[in-house]
């Protein structure tokens, strides 16, 4: 399995496509996604590329972290584990 990447500091012009092209340079990208504002229908200015393999994924943070991508210096390193939300709507419905 590959490893996720979180890439921070993508400028509002870059798409998914950008993302895809540039990685590629290191190797095989599974997955690209940059995050949109549901609101606004805006870039968050972050998103995700996910590597093949470790080494490649590696390779990436090596070649991208602090470099120039449309623009906007990039900060790239190994994503953390999406933290487990908490509760939700409560609706009620309880019984007394």
């Amino acid at each position: 399995m590959g490893k996720k990447l979180f890439i921070g500091g993508i400028s509002y012009s870059s798409s998914e496509d950008t993302l895809r092209e540039a990685f590629a340079q290191c190797g095989t990208v599974v997955s690209a996604a940059i995050i949109m504002d549901r609101a606004t229908g805006r870039s968050k200015g972050f998103g995700f590329v996910e590597m093949s393999t470790d080494e490649e994924a590696q390779a990436a943070i090596d070649k991208w972290n602090g470099q120039e991508l449309d623009g906007r210096k990039i900060i790239v390193n190994e994503a953390r584990p999406q933290a487990p939300r908490e509760g939700g709507f409560n609706r009620g419905g309880g019984s007394f």
